[in-house]
């Protein structure tokens, strides 16, 4: 069956209401593209710093206890001062010398979200073979608007939340697709070249990314902050 023949096949069931449609593939009911992952860990984490990277993407990793510390050198570089910080974001993520906005209970207005130096989140999984970050409104994330109207972002990923495909991590995403959750897919910072083909960073969202990569397997036992190559 080609693919043309498919979707038409599924338009005739819907509009029959005839129960369940054709799934894509060979007919058997098996997607025909790949779902599950095949990488170990240590090569998912690789791929994942290898794409973002790609995008432009100013990494660093850390051990688990040292997120704050992490946090700190890298608003520091960005002269970050001050940042939002949404409801439920870990109070160990928010180290001293920064003057934390809350946008809980009240929502920051648009005017200050856009006036503030940046914000801090973390994220609901990520995906190694897009580089993608995917952010469902979940503890420590906030509203959509936090992480698109700020010009920087600084993303907190543990290592676990990172998934080889895009259907893994649609799974992970269930829950709050059932809630009705708002999510948001992040790859790289904003850039568009919607307009004569002229790159133009920052047009529908932070123009600058920064990721805190936590708990990497590769990760010797030792405290220090350490910048990715």
């Amino acid at each position: 069956m080609t693919a043309r023949e498919q979707i038409l096949a599924r338009v005739r069931a819907a509009r029959a209401g005839g129960g369940a449609t054709p799934a894509p593939g060979d007919g058997d009911g098996a997607p025909a593209y790949r779902v599950e992952g095949s990488l170990t860990a240590q090569a998912r984490l690789a791929l994942f710093v290898d794409r973002l990277q790609e995008y432009g993407v100013r990494l660093s990793r850390c051990a688990a206890d040292d997120v704050g510390a992490a946090v700190a050198s890298a608003l520091r570089a960005r002269r970050a001062a001050e940042v939002v910080a949404p409801e439920g974001l870990p109070a160990e993520w928010r180290p001293a010398g920064v003057t934390w906005l809350s946008d809980a209970p009240e929502p920051l207005a648009v005017p200050r979200l856009a006036a503030v130096d940046g914000v801090v989140t973390g994220c609901a999984v990520a995906i190694a073979e897009t580089g993608t970050l995917a952010l469902d409104g979940g503890e420590g994330q906030g509203r959509r608007a936090l992480t698109l109207v700020p010009d920087y972002h600084l993303c907190v990923v543990r290592a676990d939340q990172v998934v080889e495909t895009v259907p893994q991590a649609v799974r992970r995403l269930a829950q709050a697709v059932a809630d009705g959750r708002p999510i948001t897919f992040v790859s790289g910072p904003s850039a568009t070249s919607d307009i004569e083909l002229s790159r133009v960073a920052g047009v529908h969202g932070p123009r600058t990314l920064d990721v805190i990569l936590v708990g990497s397997p590769s990760l010797p036992g030792t405290s220090a902050i350490l910048p990715l190559p």
